[in-house]
């Protein structure tokens, strides 16, 4: 083929001219397309729960767009304090890609005190805590009614069902002993959250007594390695009694081995002024108990 085919087909070599063209145009847009997407560049997303997030925007190397999809009120965190991430740590994203987040709040919102009287303890807790608050001390006052709420208080003031309080407020309990000389056991908490280990021990009428987070990094996910009194299975104590905790740092790992090596302290198996104890409770003013506790 030479150039006087060309000169004689003037539309073969128009062809030809597109055809180069196209090829030139195909490459450039593969080009462009690569550098625009990053194909290649892709970096770890780091573990941003517990960071501020004015801190995180101020340093960004890259360039994540943080958006905010939901907030929740918490009394022990300030606000703008990452809560949740999507996607999660260790996705391997590019940059200026966008990671939503869930924050705490900088106030709390409004909440309703839920009906908690004539609940048992146990019921109550978990009213209070599906409401946006936390159960704080339980008092236990002379009642025939073993374990039932007779009447709840914030910071000193009596409180009533349907009232606003703000999420997060610490609402004290008013208890009935009941009849007769009985106790309960320490329940076991060993290796759950803080948050989980403070509901077993309220569930169970005891109240948390003092807790220690020393070499702690996150209190959210702190596991429970150690209380006093200890959990026994056996022993008894006054309704109320407060017990202590001790938390640690662990991987699930961690968790499974804290609890396998778990062992029952002997000495802290005895008998007391509480062996009168029976499984038949009293007459109640309500059937809002919850089969089979072990009280």
């Amino acid at each position: 083929m030479n150039k006087d085919f060309f000169n004689d087909h003037p539309l073969a070599r128009h062809l030809l001219y597109m055809l180069g063209v196209s090829v030139v145009i195909v490459f450039l847009a593969f080009m462009f397309i690569k550098v625009v997407a990053r194909q290649g560049r892709e970096y770890e997303l780091p573990d941003i729960c517990g960071e501020a997030l004015s801190d995180l925007k101020s340093h960004n190397p890259l360039h994540i767009k943080y958006v905010v999809i939901d907030s929740a009120y918490n009394a022990d965190k300030p606000g703008g304090i990452v809560l949740q991430q999507d996607p999660l740590p260790g996705t391997m994203i590019k940059t200026r890609r966008k990671v939503y987040v869930t924050v705490t709040s900088f106030k709390p919102s409004d909440v309703v005190l839920p009906e908690l009287s004539n609940m048992s303890v146990r019921s109550a807790v978990s009213s209070l805590e599906a409401a946006g608050l936390r159960c704080g001390r339980l008092r236990f006052v002379d009642s025939p009614y073993r374990n039932v709420v007779l009447d709840c208080t914030c910071k000193g003031k009596m409180v009533y069902a349907g009232e606003k309080m703000a999420s997060g407020d610490v609402v004290d309990l008013t208890v009935g002993r009941g009849e007769g000389n009985k106790g309960t056991r320490v329940p076991f908490v060993i290796g759950q959250v803080a948050s989980k280990a403070r509901r077993g021990i309220l569930s169970a009428s005891l109240n948390v007594g003092t807790e220690h987070f020393d070499g702690v990094s996150n209190r959210n996910t702190a596991v429970c390695y150690r209380l006093y009194p200890d959990y026994t299975g056996v022993t008894r104590y006054p309704l109320g009694t407060s017990v202590e905790m001790w938390y640690c740092d662990a991987t699930e790992a961690d968790v499974e081995r804290i609890i396998s090596n778990f062992q029952v302290d002997s000495t802290q198996i005895f008998g007391n002024e509480f062996d009168d104890y029976d499984e038949v409770y009293p007459e109640q003013p309500t059937q809002d108990f919850d089969e089979g506790w072990d009280w």
